[in-house]
């Protein structure tokens, strides 16, 4: 069975009534409208399944006054050394119906933009990203950024060292869509920018796409799928 392609200002308002990014008579409205309109009713149950990983039932948190500042300061320049972030304890494996993650993820997409446009002042000999992600970890701080160019070619640039334990690496991960399931870009190193130029064959990546970086055993997960803790996840934007 095919699937009808929806308006793109049905995925918009689904989305944002999913992430719980509309104000009260708005969410109302969408409500309202759910019973009635089969293309938003159809948008929400497809942006619910993306966002699976995100924890629904919290509440949206505001974005601390500082944020910014901490952007700007954690960009790469040269000579630069990045503050230490200790690697979260391990729990149960990639259990990302955390509420934390939540409160990260809404500060974080709106930082993607900042991040993003601030890359394309930075001379680079790459071609340009088709999306980049800024990963964050638990507390909403940036991680890391992934530039994703879409012919198996990543660039993972650190913002801050991760304390990764000597018998362990860290992989990144991107989520193309569900079928797929997430699939790993390769390992990379905890302090050094890292081009990773024999990934999989994916679908071009797109807006939205989800990217994260886990703690595994020496040499990448043994099972094709992430098993150890989360330390960075975002979603990716269109570079500006």
């Amino acid at each position: 069975m095919t699937s009808t392609p929806l308006s793109p200002s049905a995925v918009d308002r689904a989305e944002d009534y999913v992430l719980g990014l509309l104000d009260a008579r708005e969410e109302a409205a969408v409500e309202d409208e759910i019973e009635r309109d089969p293309d938003l009713r159809a948008a929400i149950a497809r942006a619910r399944d993306r966002f699976h990983e995100l924890d629904l039932a919290a509440q949206p948190v505001a974005v601390t006054p500082g944020l910014w500042q901490r952007i700007e300061s954690a960009l790469p320049t040269t000579g630069s050394s990045a503050p230490t972030i200790t690697a979260a304890p391990a729990r149960a494996a990639n259990d990302n119906a955390v509420r934390r993650w939540r409160i990260a993820a809404l500060s974080g997409m709106a930082a993607a933009g900042i991040l993003a446009a601030a890359l394309l002042v930075t001379p680079s000999q790459q071609p340009q990203a088709q999306v980049v992600a800024v990963l964050i970890d638990d507390a909403g701080e940036p991680l890391a950024i992934v530039e994703d160019y879409g012919d198996r070619t990543s660039r993972v640039t650190p913002l801050a060292e991760i304390a990764v334990p000597a018998d362990r690496t860290m992989q990144v991960w991107t989520l193309p869509n569900e079928d797929l399931g997430p699939v790993s870009l390769g390992l990379i190193d905890q302090s050094e920018t890292t081009l990773l130029d024999n990934g999989p064959s994916l679908p071009l990546p797109q807006p939205d796409q989800l990217y994260e970086i886990t703690i595994e055993q020496e040499g990448g997960s043994p099972t094709g799928r992430p098993t150890g803790p989360i330390v960075g996840k975002g979603f990716a934007k269109r570079p500006l």
